[in-house]
C-alpha cells in the first residue's frame, strides 16, 4: 500500500499529555553523536530532539568534545567516553525509550565499536543516521542481528552505499529499492531527498510530495530529521508513524524558517527553532 503523509501522522504518535506526566512517562532518549569535529551534528540532533518535546535526553559523547556539548545543550543529562569500553550500554540506555546513534560520529573503530554495540545490543528503536549508515553499508548483513526496531535515514548518497551501486542508479528506482531493502532487512528507510520516502518492512510505502523546499538542502538538515524522529519514536513506540511524523514535522518547519528567512539564507538551526510554531500549527 500506498500512503500520503499527512499531519494524522503526527496526531497519531503525540497525544495530550496527563496532567500527572513528568520527564519519564513522557519518553526518554539516548544519543550516541558527535566526534571531534563534528559537534555541531550532535548540537543539532539534540536540540531537534528536545524542541520535539522528549522528556530526558541522555547525550553520550566523546569526551574531549564534552565541554562544547555542556555549554550548547544545557538541558540534557551527559555520558562523556573516554573510549568503546566505556560505553556501557545496558547502563546508559536504562529507561530510554530510543536511541539516535550516527550524527557525526565519524568513521573508525571507536565508532563502528559504538554502531556493532548497539545493533546487538538495543532492546529499544534505534535511529541510524549519517556515519553510523556508512559503517552499517560497509556490511549491511550485520542487520539481521538486531533485536529492536531499526530506522534508517539516508539520503541518496548514503542509500547507495546501503545496496552496493553508484547514486546515478537510484534515478527513477528510488522507491523499488527503498522497499527492497526495508523488506529484506526488516527496517523502517527513511529516504531523504525532495520526495522523502518512507519505506516499512511490510512493504508498505509513505510520502511527502507537499511540504518541504530547497532551502532545506544544507548540512545539519539530515541531523535535525533524525534528533526528530527519535524523539517521536520515544514518545509513542510507534516507529512507522513516528517515521512518517518526523518527515512531515521536518518539512513543515522548514516551510516556516523559509517563510521568515527566505531559501537562501535558512540554516538548519532555523529548522529548529520553527519547532514550537510547527507543533503549535499541526496539534492547535
Amino acid at each position: 500500500m500506498i500512503y500520503q503523509i499527512d499531519k494524522n501522522n503526527v496526531k497519531k504518535v503525540l497525544k495530550k499529555r496527563p496532567s500527572d506526566a513528568d520527564k519519564t512517562t513522557i519518553g526518554s532518549m539516548l544519543s550516541v553523536c558527535g566526534s571531534f569535529g563534528m559537534a555541531g551534528a550532535a548540537i543539532m540532533s539534540a536540540k531537534s530532539a528536545l524542541r520535539s518535546g522528549i522528556g530526558l535526553l541522555k547525550l553520550a559523547v566523546p569526551i574531549n568534545i564534552y565541554p562544547i556539548m555542556a555549554g550548547a545543550v544545557p538541558e540534557a543529562v551527559f555520558i562523556p567516553l573516554k573510549n568503546i569500553s566505556s560505553f556501557d550500554l545496558e547502563k546508559n540506555a536504562r529507561y530510554c525509550s530510543s536511541i539516535l546513534c550516527g550524527c557525526g560520529i565519524g568513521v573508525d573503530d571507536f565508532s563502528r565499536g559504538i554502531v556493532r554495540k548497539i545493533i546487538y545490543n538495543s532492546e529499544v528503536p534505534v535511529v541510524f543516521d549519517a556515519d553510523a549508515l556508512n559503517i552499517i553499508a560497509e556490511d549491511n548483513d550485520i542487520l539481521r542481528y538486531s533485536k529492536s526496531d531499526v530506522i534508517l535515514t539516508p539520503h541518496d548518497r548514503e542509500f547507495a552505499r546501503l545496496v552496493g551501486c553508484y547514486p546515478d542508479m537510484l534515478k527513477g528506482r528510488r522507491e523499488e529499492l527503498a522497499r527492497k531493502f526495508a523488506t529484506r532487512h526488516k527496517v523502517t528507510v527513511v529516504l531523504k531527498g525532495s520526495k522523502t520516502i518512507v519505506a516499512s518492512p511490510d512493504g508498505n510505502m509513505l510520502y511527502n510530495e507537499e511540504l518541504g523546499n530547497p532551502g532545506m538542502a544544507v548540512g545539519g538538515a539530515g541531523d535535525v530529521l533524525a534528533g526528530i524522529i527519535a524523539s517521536l519514536t520515544a514518545q509513542s513506540g510507534d516507529v512507522l508513524n513516528s517515521a512518517a511524523a518526523g518527515v512531515y514535522v521536518h518539512a513543515l518547519a522548514g516551510d516556516i524558517a523559509a517563510e521568515k528567512y527566505g531559501q537562501v539564507s535558512m540554516l538548519p538551526t532555523d529548522i529548529i527553532e520553527a519547532l514550537p510554531e510547527t507543533f503549535k500549527r499541526i496539534l492547535g
